[in-house]
């Protein structure tokens, strides 16, 4: 049994741009016996954070306040051993977020964050996935846009087809939103290490002992991470079933689905994963390829990095108003069994309102719904599954079958 914590869930950098969206949201829905507290490094920002949630309810006016930074361990510590929870937005997380990991690993706390960058996933792994396992922390990453939409959505196919038969996934992911200052300075620093990146992952691949190895499961996804020296040449395919084109997307998502896969028998003998942008013209979809590409390029070089890092500074971002405009569709389509299924899983603006949403949800579930009894490093649809999607889906996410079920 856990010893007794002075707050419920702590949220770390509250007042970057997603981190004061997070709070907002924790203010308009915890339960009242939720006990919750803001952290950051700058006691003034972190007061006018509070200022602003007080405007609009004068409960949070005495909300307690904490200050930690990312380069201070001692005060990590603190934190992580006062709460049961610790959500945080400090990015890129390659660079400020193993601290925090650690201690929360050692202190037996549940943690959470928007990371997208597999190399830090990993590293996280293979450092302190064994003491997460002994004192009964969830290390939960990924927990906004990425991936949650994608891990959930593709439990939510598993589950309308048949059980203990070879599945297929396809997912196809549409969005118009933006992006902020913190999104492109993680984005740029997972492009610009692809050596790292692959370094870290074999050695991963190395080390991990697989849930479905002894019964001959097999898990197979769309590639996690830049494919670096052999070049970013895969071409888009026309999709008849979905009527888009399809672009394989690099990144986190297909890596946490495949972890989830690996971890839970509800997905089969034998699964297979594929995670896509979809657009509608060809042209389009050449142009976004080559976008890709070029940005990729340029993030290998420092001074090329800067400059673009510079278009947007942390803590900037979409304003409300475009904000309101943004939305996003993740289409899936399985087979298995005989059978086919579609669903979707949307909703709003996916990198801000609808992560902080997933972001603040999931620290809520981890904090107060009964839960499988796990430890260690785990994906969202392993610690939370079908809680966190009712939790989403009550609080405005779709989550939808469209056809077959």
């Amino acid at each position: 049994m856990r010893v007794q914590r002075t707050y419920d869930i702590v949220l770390f950098g509250a007042t970057g741009f997603t981190g004061r969206l997070t709070a907002a949201y924790l203010a308009r829905n915890a339960p009242d016996d939720c006990r919750w507290a803001l952290a950051g490094r700058s006691p003034d920002k972190l007061e006018r954070t509070r200022e602003r949630l007080a405007e609009t309810d004068p409960r949070w006016a005495a909300l307690p306040l904490l200050t930690a930074d990312a380069g201070d361990p001692a005060s990590l510590r603190r934190i992580a051993a006062d709460t049961r929870v610790v959500a945080t937005t400090v990015g890129p997380y390659t660079h400020h977020g193993e601290g925090l990991v650690a201690a929360c690993a050692e202190a037996g706390t549940d943690y959470v964050d928007l990371c997208g960058e597999p190399e830090f996933v990993d590293r996280m792994y293979l450092r302190y996935d064994t003491r997460a396992r002994e004192t009964g922390a969830r290390l939960v990453h990924a927990c906004g846009f990425d991936s949650v939409p994608h891990d959930l959505g593709v439990r939510f196919t598993v589950e309308q087809l048949p059980e203990d038969v070879p599945l297929r996934i396809d997912g196809y992911v549409r969005t118009n939103a933006t992006f902020s200052g913190g999104t492109l300075a993680s984005v740029l620093t997972a492009l610009s290490r692809p050596v790292d990146m692959r370094r870290t992952a074999r050695e991963r691949e190395r080390s991990e002992p697989w849930p479905g190895a002894a019964e001959g499961r097999t898990v197979r996804t769309g590639p996690a991470i830049p494919r670096g020296a052999r070049g970013m040449t895969v071409l888009p395919r026309r999709s008849r079933e979905a009527g888009v084109w399809a672009l394989p997307l690099p990144g986190i998502d297909a890596q946490i689905v495949g972890r989830s896969a690996a971890a839970l028998d509800r997905y089969g003998p034998d699964f297979r994963y594929r995670h896509q942008a979809a657009v509608k013209r060809l042209p389009v979809a050449v142009g976004g390829m080559a976008t890709v590409g070029a940005v990729f390029a340029l993030a290998q070089v420092p001074y090329a990095r800067r400059r673009l890092s510079a278009r947007l500074s942390p803590g900037e971002g979409p304003g409300a108003e475009r904000r309101a405009r943004s939305w996003f569709s993740v289409r899936f389509i399985g087979e298995g069994g005989g059978r086919r299924v579609v669903t979707e899983v949307a909703g709003g603006d996916p990198g801000y309102d609808e992560t902080a949403k997933m972001l603040a949800e999931s620290a809520l579930c981890l904090a107060h719904d009964d839960l499988p009894k796990r430890a260690g490093q785990l994906t969202t649809a392993v610690a939370m599954g079908p809680q966190l999607t009712g939790r989403l889906t009550a609080a405005g996410l779709k989550f939808r079958v469209l056809s077959g079920g």
